[in-house]
C-alpha cells in the first residue's frame, strides 16, 4: 500500500515537471519571438496624413519597432510647412521617446524665409539619421491638354494669355522658388497657390481646380501611374528611377540644382547618444531591407542610408545651396 501511494506520488510530481517544462519552453519561444515591449517611441509629422511624408513614416515605423524592440507610432502635426510638428520637437522632452521625420523644408528652407520659427534645426535638433533624397517635380491635372512641359509652356502662352496657376504644398517653400524660377526662364506669368500640404493641392488637381501644381516626386507618383496627374519634368541631373520616360529640367535648360532635397530623423538636443546611435543602426537595417528598398524607389525616392554625421553633411551642403538661391530672388522672411 505504501508502496502504491509512493509511486502515485512520484508519478504526480513528474506529470508537473512534464508540466512546467512545456510552460517554459512555449515562454521561451514566445519570447524568442516576440520584441520586448518598451516604452512607445512617437514619430513626428509635420504633414496630413495622405500625403508623401506620412506613407514614408508609417511604412519606415512598421519595420523600426521590430527592430527596436519597442511601440512606433506617427504623430500627425499638420501645418505652416511642419513647423508645428518641428516646434512639438523642440519643446519634447530629449529622452529618446520622440523623433521627428522631416524633408528638406522644415529644417533648411523655413528657417530662413520665416522671421520666427520657433526652434533652430542647428541649436535645437540633433540628426539621427538620413532615409534618402527626392526631387521636385512639375505635373498637370489629367484633364490638362499638355502632354509635355513644352506643350504646357505653348498652353500657358495661347491659351492663358501668357499668365498660369501653381499650386504648391507651402507658402515660402522650395516649390514656390521653383514656380518662379521656371516661369523666368520661359517668360510665362506663373503664380504660386499655396496650400496646407500637398494632399489638399493634389485634391484640387483630381478635381481640375487648379491645372499644375509642385511638389516632391513622392506626393505625385501614385495618381501619375494611375492617370489623373500627368509628371512632365523632375529636377535634378539625372531621370527617376520610378519616372524612366519624364525628363529632367536639367534636359530641358533650367540648370543649378544639383543639390537634392532630403528626408531624415532628427531628435530633440540633448537626446542621449545611446539612443541616436541604436536609432540610426535600426534606421539603417530597415532601409537596406528589400521590401523597404523597393517600396521607397516605388514612391519615388532614391534610397540613401545616412549616419548622423552624413545627415548632418547633407543637411549643411542643401541648406548653403539654397541661401543662395533665396537671396538672389530677393524674398524678405515674413
Amino acid at each position: 500500500m505504501h508502496r502504491s501511494s509512493s509511486r502515485r506520488h512520484w508519478v504526480l510530481r513528474m506529470a508537473r515537471a512534464a508540466v512546467w517544462l512545456g510552460a517554459t519552453a512555449v515562454a521561451a519561444v514566445a519570447s524568442a519571438q516576440t520584441p520586448p515591449a518598451g516604452p512607445p517611441i512617437r514619430i513626428l509629422v509635420g504633414f496630413p496624413p495622405g500625403g508623401g511624408t506620412d506613407a514614408i513614416a508609417r511604412l519606415l515605423s512598421d519595420k523600426l519597432k521590430d527592430e527596436l524592440g519597442a511601440p512606433v507610432v506617427v504623430d500627425n502635426r499638420p501645418g505652416a510647412g511642419g513647423q508645428i510638428a518641428a516646434q512639438a520637437l523642440k519643446a519634447a522632452p530629449a529622452d529618446g521617446h520622440t523623433v521627428f521625420l522631416s524633408h528638406d523644408h522644415t529644417i533648411s528652407i523655413l528657417p530662413q524665409v520665416v522671421k520666427h520659427p520657433g526652434y533652430d534645426p542647428v541649436h535645437d535638433f540633433v540628426p539621427v539619421g538620413g532615409v534618402a533624397t527626392f526631387v521636385n517635380a512639375f505635373a498637370v491635372s489629367g484633364a490638362s491638354p499638355a502632354r509635355s512641359f513644352n506643350d504646357y509652356v505653348q498652353w500657358v502662352t495661347t491659351q492663358g494669355g501668357g499668365k498660369g496657376a501653381v499650386g504648391i504644398p507651402a507658402p515660402a517653400s522650395t516649390p514656390e522658388f521653383l514656380v518662379k524660377l521656371i516661369g523666368e526662364k520661359y517668360r510665362i506669368d506663373l503664380v504660386a497657390a499655396p496650400y496646407r500640404g500637398s494632399a489638399p493641392m493634389i485634391a484640387d488637381m483630381l478635381g481640375n481646380q487648379i491645372p499644375a501644381g509642385v511638389a516632391s516626386v513622392q506626393d505625385f507618383i501614385e495618381n501619375h501611374k494611375g492617370g489623373k496627374v500627368r509628371v512632365l519634368a523632375v529636377l535634378g541631373t539625372q531621370r527617376q528611377a520610378a519616372l524612366p520616360d519624364v525628363p529632367t529640367f536639367d534636359e530641358l535648360g533650367l540648370k543649378g540644382f544639383e543639390d537634392l532635397p532630403y528626408y531624415g530623423f532628427y531628435a530633440p538636443t540633448g537626446t542621449p547618444a545611446a539612443f541616436v546611435t541604436r536609432f540610426s543602426q535600426a534606421l539603417a537595417k530597415v532601409v537596406a531591407q528589400p521590401d523597404v528598398n523597393r517600396q521607397l524607389t516605388a514612391l519615388g525616392l532614391t534610397v540613401a542610408s545616412m549616419t548622423p554625421q552624413q545627415l548632418a553633411a547633407r543637411q549643411q551642403a542643401y541648406t548653403q545651396a539654397w541661401t543662395r538661391i533665396i537671396q538672389r530672388s530677393g524674398f524678405v522672411p515674413q
